[in-house]
């Protein structure tokens, strides 16, 4: 009896406990309902829905009147439809309807809507959605509807077919890009277009923003633009008479379509009023975009504009701009201004694949292009003097040890207006082959290895050439006496082209290079090399002494002719590391030396004897005296080397670093590895060959950093070892010269120091993740990038433009920085002439509150006496907008802006702007 008993229990206990748990989990759980048969049990409220205006939308499958039990059959429903109602869900059969009450939400295909109270309408495929008025009067649960990537805030209600996919919505806020739109009404079509009823644009994410845009009429076509009636400008809601009959804001997140670049306004004194860049945007297709815009000024000047951008996926991308401007103004006698400039940039870079590289990088114009026509916010290009471009292309044979390169180069100064061409620069290279590789085993030999450099060049420049009287370039400089000479040229232009391509220097080198590698008495490393140079020339020169003018002059003798010359070397070097362990020291635990000393001999023969023919021996004075010239003096690669050379060449390289011990909260001790000296580098070399002067001057070099690499520090000198002595010329003129006896044999120390430079460069903030030029340039392009953005010329310009303008690139977060750089340089002639050049460079920025931030560059020249460019900027955060107020006070570029722009990208012109331009002097 006591068994059955026991076993009754237990079995009331399994059949208890489990109601128990599902019950419980029936009051918990929060379960998505799917569509089920209508529950006749189940009474509604009679509520109706508003009609849409399109009441034809209907479904065409509905429930049979004699059967209430089966399940919805199908209809129009493309997908799974989830909905769920936190306080209660209500169906009406009659109506076929569905009450959602309470943090209610439904979900259809890539729609989502929350709401206190959803109705869904199954005969019509109609949801209404609105909130619900508390017993305050408040509305709570307004909806908040979501279509892809599309969000709509709902102030009060809204009805959306889900078959048609429109919707009608009462007072709603939605995110178009970069901007919000609001309106009072709202008509959404199915390919997601929206007509908007006194509505508003803006690009302020606050719920009463800075600033809008009101129109009684707004439509917003999805991935293209936003377009509205005549509107009005507000400022907090305050109503300003800016405004235009009508408006068109691009809503694309890339330059997809073509239309109207409005232009810029103002004046400056001279010019008078401008408008500037105005034109066409022209998208030809997916591969090319042009734009075509014109300047234009009251007092006679204009200009005109072509950039283009293309791209080939996978294959190649690019730009080509041009500008023409020109300005002749009869109105400014006293001061005139009267140019015509012109400025060509291409940039081509391909994807490497395959066998062959075309590239290209073009900035080519005439010379007083950038001192006319400048851009203000960007003074660093005005100043610049020397433009470069390279045209290329190369390839490599596949299966073969040979490649090739072909080079269009040309380079220009704006200051003395001389341009250098190269047309072309053919270069054939064979990669170093080692011919006893798998055939011997001794390692001189099997390291051994050649190649072969071929070298083409046509060069072509405008500097003129005296026709009489030769300079005797090798015997022109003594030690530490450059002589500089303002170039003479002729214009470049069309006229003189023939003369200038008469006049070209050509010619090729050929290279054979041989070296092997090997290990010397196990710790050394020695390589001998030899070197082959043979050049090819189409003309030489002959040199004859003019009595009458007392002068060195030549006469160019054409025809073939080669110059062979080589050159030999051994070269031996080891390693050697020091460790120096200070017991004492709390600090530094131990100080790591590493030297790296390098010895070669170096031989080449006297190549300026007779038997070559490569020099010649010219009387140079009526005394007599005689001097060495070479036949290929001025020619592109030069001659042979002058004299014989036996050198022996030493070079020590030095590292020191040391190791010290950090604070730790822990018990275990940690250290730190700190650089003390990050290079000390000596060399010199000895000729054994010379007849004087053995010794070449000692060249030093060191370089290190403080503080956590915040300051660092590079010194370069080169010490001369030979004295000096001073004489009396026979007009009583007293001179001083090098002799050949060194300097502490005639008590003047261990030699003179003939150059010394020093370069220091600091920055000093209270974060620890300052950032470079560099580093912004890549934050500004990786951020563009991930939005979805593509790299083009016009985009790289603007980047370019927020880099080197501070006041366009700020870090609110950092509340000051202090850049700065100090530069100083010496030299000393043998004569006793110095020259000390000086210069201090600062920058910085200071943040006065959370909102204002001052930037600063300038500088001082200690040896002018003169404080170098300076720029003063103030930048204020504005929320949605921001100002900047950018000052040069005084130099060549002289000027002053004021810019108030929106953030937005989309909205960047949108800006009041005041500038003073150094025309306005």
């Amino acid at each position: 009896m006591r068994n059955i008993k026991l076993h009754f229990i237990l079995l009331l206990l399994l059949w208890i406990l489990p109601q128990l748990v599902l019950s419980q989990d029936r009051r918990t759980r929060r379960v998505e309902v799917p569509i089920v048969a209508p529950d006749s049990i189940l009474t509604a409220p009679k509520t109706s829905l508003p009609q849409l205006e399109n009441p034809e939308i209907i479904l065409s499958d509905s429930l049979p009147e004699n059967d209430s039990t089966k399940v919805v059959p199908k209809g129009d429903i493309q997908t799974i439809i989830n909905y769920y109602g936190e306080d209660s869900i209500i169906t009406d059969f009659a109506q076929n309807k569905l009450f959602l009450h309470k943090d209610a939400w439904f979900e259809y295909g890539n729609i989502r809507l929350d709401a206190d109270l959803i109705i869904i309408d199954w005969d019509k495929s109609e949801i209404f959605a609105s909130g619900v008025v508390d017993s305050l009067g408040n509305i709570q649960g307004n909806p908040m509807f979501k279509e892809g990537n599309t969000s709509y805030e709902i102030r009060k209600e809204m009805r959306y077919n889900f078959k048609s996919q429109r919707a009608i919505i009462k007072d709603v806020v939605t995110e178009q890009q970069d901007g919000l739109l609001r309106g009072e009404t709202i008509k959404k079509t199915t390919d997601g277009s929206i007509y908007m009823d006194h509505g508003f644009y803006t690009t302020c994410n606050l719920a009463e923003p800075h600033w809008h845009i009101n129109a009684a009429k707004i439509k917003s076509i999805r991935g293209k633009q936003v377009v509205t009636g005549p509107f009005n400008l507000y400022f907090n809601n305050i109503p300003t008479p800016f405004g235009l009959p009508f408006g068109i804001i691009p809503d694309t997140p890339e330059e997809k379509m073509s239309g109207i670049i409005f232009p810029s306004y103002g004046q400056e004194q001279r010019r008078g009023l401008f408008l500037r860049d105005f034109g066409y945007y022209f998208a030809f297709n997916d591969y090319i975009h042009t734009r075509l815009t014109g300047d234009i000024f009251s007092n006679g000047g204009w200009g005109a504009k072509a950039s283009s951008i293309y791209k080939r996926r996978y294959k190649f991308n690019g730009s080509f701009n041009v500008d023409f401007q020109s300005f002749k103004s009869p109105e400014t006698e006293l001061n005139p201004l009267d140019f015509t400039s012109v400025w060509v940039s291409w940039q081509h870079t391909p994807e490497t694949r395959g066998n062959s590289r075309f590239s290209a990088s073009v900035n080519a114009g005439t010379q007083n292009y950038n001192n006319n026509v400048v851009n203000p916010n960007n003074f660093v290009n005005n100043v610049r003097a020397d433009f470069n471009s390279n045209i290329a292309y190369s390839k490599t044979f596949a299966g073969t040890p040979f490649s090739m390169s072909a080079n269009l180069r040309h380079s220009q100064n704006i200051n003395t207006d001389e341009v250098n061409l190269t047309l072309p620069d053919i270069a054939v290279n064979m990669n170093r082959q080692n011919p006893f590789q798998n055939i011997s085993k001794f390692e001189p030999l099997k390291t051994l290895n050649i190649a072969w450099n071929f070298n083409m060049q046509n060069s072509i420049t405008n500097r003129i050439t005296p026709a009489l009287g030769v300079q005797n370039l090798v015997f022109q400089q003594d030690f530490g006496e450059e002589q500089f000479e303002e170039p003479s040229v002729t214009p470049f232009n069309f006229a003189n082209l023939p003369q200038l391509f008469r006049d070209a220097n050509n010619g090729a080198r050929n290279t054979i290079p041989i070296s092997s590698n090997f290990t010397l008495f196990k710790f050394f490393t020695g390589t001998a090399s030899a070197n082959y140079t043979e050049l090819w020339y189409l003309e030489k020169i002959n040199y004859y002494y003019n009595d009458v003018e007392n002068r060195v002059d030549r006469i160019v003798e054409n025809g073939f002719n080669r110059v062979g010359f080589y050159t030999s070397s051994f070269a031996l070097n080891t390693n050697v590391y020091g460790m120096y362990i200070l017991k004492n020291s709390k600090k530094i635990e131990r100080i790591r030396h590493h030297m790296q000393p390098s010895f070669g001999f170096n031989y080449t023969p006297d190549f300026s004897n007779p038997a070559f023919g490569y020099y010649q021996n010219v009387q140079v004075d009526s005394t007599g005296r005689t001097q060495l010239y070479s036949r290929h003096q001025g020619f592109i690669f030069q001659g042979a080397p002058l004299g014989e050379s036996r050198s022996l060449s030493i070079s020590i390289r030095n590292v020191l670093e040391a190791k010290i011990r950090t604070e730790s909260d822990t018990a275990e001790a940690k250290t730190k590895k700190i650089p003390l000296l990050q290079t000390l580098n000596l060399n010199t070399n000895y000729n054994f060959a010379a007849d004087s002067f053995q010794l070449a001057p000692i060249n030093m070099s060191t370089r290190t950093a403080f503080f956590d690499n915040k300051l660092s520090v590079n010194l370069s000198g080169t010490l001369d070892p030979y004295a000096t002595a001073t004489s009396r010329t026979a007009q009583g003129q007293e001179t001083t010269r090098r002799v050949n006896d060194y300097a502490w044999r005639r008590g003047q120390g261990i030699g003179t120091l003939r150059n010394a430079t020093l370069n220091l460069n600091g920055s000093l903030n209270p974060s620890q993740n300052q950032k470079s030029p560099g580093e912004v340039r890549d934050d500004i392009t990786n951020d563009f990038l991930q939005q979805g953005g593509q790299m083009n010329e016009f985009v790289e310009n603007e980047i370019t433009r927020i880099v080197n303008d501070p006041s366009q690139y700020i870090d609110w977060s950092i509340p000051w920085n202090l850049g700065f750089g100090y530069n100083l340089s010496y030299n000393r002639q043998p004569s006793g002439n110095t020259n000390i050049t000086q210069a201090l460079n600062i920058n910085g920025d200071l943040s006065l509150t959370e909102k204002w931030k001052v930037n600063f560059n300038t500088g001082y020249d200690f040896s002018t006496a003169k404080i170098t460019q300076t720029m003063i900027s103030i930048a204020r955060d504005l929320h949605c907008w921001q100002m900047n107020v950018s000052w040069i006070p005084f130099g060549t570029f002289t000027s002053y802006s004021v810019d108030i722009r929106v953030k937005s990208a989309i909205l960047q012109d949108l800006k009041v702007s005041r500038r003073r331009s150094f025309f306005d002097r």
